[in-house]
């Protein structure tokens, strides 16, 4: 891409060509801008495509494969260990990734920290692509997809956490839906539905919030199902889903600082200035939250143990476990952020945030399949189950790639003067706000 971008190709950023001066079709916008062979010629160049294509090849007939002859076909899943890597790493590590959207969207909209504006859609696409494949991975573990609807209307549950979960994520994908659409709209020209989902963005943030926050910590509430096979270092009854929710902040905000920095590393010609002069910024921003998200849950992990009394099994092969996970996901990266944060180095963040990833996806694994039912045998996951998580992992990375590429999410989509004109009328009027003979008293004095 970078070698057309120096041959004088120009990309789709606004709705008109500006070389020919008429709008761009569907196709071409598709396209980047590129005939079908610059398109392709570039596809092929790139190695990682290569890898994708050696990945699918064997993937997809294996998901194919699960669909036609059942779940034990591909997995060990049994009435022991009846979560797999599919639900331990789709589900359970997934979703706390995907917690950018609401934290940054809380940042923004509700705080009022436009500073953050630069790398707030890219947040909001994060949290939306990874609620949708948790879903994905879930729907490859349960099968008969057509029957998705039923624990949220047809076998009414109100009763069981799973009908929480169910809902909340629904609900929580269509206001991550409508959130990202803003991006879909700028590049479709309809300025008519942008105005609308910016006169509504504090009322689905705020929904966001509540939908977040609940079913973060509903996920660790569904291991109140098995109390007891959950080694108990990991498991706290009446913590359980503090924890999760705790630890599904700094994922979140990590996250954010890790694809940014992908994204920097891998695809620069479609960031704009902005972007890149305010990235370096806005990590250290993202970084001093994450610091303190950490500390919080290294606090609340630390109750959970002494509430229970279970000092006990620190001194064992699972308590050196247990420390080894709290050394590696909460005590290495906040020192590697005050280190960050004080001498302003960038680098040493985003290698905290890529540590505090692998953390928490290294707890999740350990609460849902590693530690459960410690008494017993150790499971392990079967190849099939192996190959079938990371295809998905592919797709979501594709498509990930695939609207980076053409919604203006890295970039500031330039509007036409009709544009831009519509956009100012959209914008709520200014407050008009009178002081008060002693508050501009109190004013001059402070």
């Amino acid at each position: 891409m970078k070698h057309l971008l120096e041959c004088g190709v120009k990309l789709v950023d606004s709705q008109v060509n500006e070389k020919t001066d008429q709008p761009w079709t569907l196709k071409r916008k598709l396209f980047l801008g590129l005939t079908p062979g610059q398109y392709l010629g570039q596809a092929l160049r790139n190695p990682f495509n290569w890898i994708l294509g050696i990945i699918f090849a064997i993937g997809l007939p294996m998901i194919a494969y699960r669909f036609l002859f059942g779940l034990s076909a591909v997995t060990h899943s049994s009435n022991d260990y009846p979560w797999g890597l599919l639900l331990g790493f789709g589900l359970f590590a997934m979703v706390p990734l995907s917690a950018s959207g609401f934290m940054l969207g809380t940042t923004v909209e509700i705080f009022g920290r436009h500073d953050f504006e630069p790398i707030e859609r890219l947040a909001l696409l994060n949290g939306l692509l990874g609620y949708f494949f948790a879903v994905v991975f879930l729907l490859c573990d349960l099968g008969q997809p057509w029957r998705l609807p039923y624990p949220m209307a047809v076998a009414f549950g109100p009763a069981a956490v799973l009908f929480l979960v169910a809902w909340h994520v629904a609900t929580y994908l269509s206001v991550q839906i409508a959130e990202v659409s803003v991006a879909f709209f700028e590049w479709i020209g309809w300025l008519g539905g942008k105005r609308f989902i910016r006169r509504i963005a504090i009322g689905l943030t705020v929904s966001g919030i509540i939908l977040s926050t609940l079913h973060q910590g509903a996920l660790g509430a569904l291991f109140l199902y098995a109390p007891g096979k959950v080694h108990p270092l990991w498991y706290s009854a009446p913590f359980q889903w503090i924890f999760f929710f705790c630890s599904s902040i700094p994922a979140g905000l990590c996250m954010v600082i890790a694809v940014s920095t992908i994204v920097k590393k891998t695809m620069a010609w479609r960031c704009d200035s902005n972007f890149i002069d305010s990235l370096d910024r806005c990590t250290l921003g993202i970084a001093k939250g994450a610091s303190m998200a950490l500390i919080t849950y290294l606090a609340i992990k630390l109750i959970g143990v002494a509430h229970d009394n279970e000092w006990g099994y620190l001194a064992t092969g699972w308590g050196l476990w247990f420390l080894l996970e709290i050394a590696v996901a909460v005590v290495l990266p906040l020192c590697l952020f005050a280190y960050a944060i004080h001498n302003q180095r960038v680098g040493v963040a985003r290698l905290g945030a890529f540590i505090t990833i692998f953390g928490i996806v290294l707890n999740r694994l350990n609460t849902s399949l590693i530690t459960f039912n410690w008494n017993l045998y150790q499971e392990i996951p079967h190849i099939f189950e192996v190959i079938m998580t990371v295809t998905v992992f592919c797709i979501y990375i594709v498509v990930y790639r695939f609207i980076l590429y053409r919604l203006p999410i890295l970039f500031a989509w330039k509007e036409q003067p009709q544009e831009a004109l519509a956009a100012e009328a959209a914008k709520p009027a200014p407050v008009r706000t009178t002081v008060s003979p002693a508050g501009a008293m109190y004013r001059k004095i402070d």
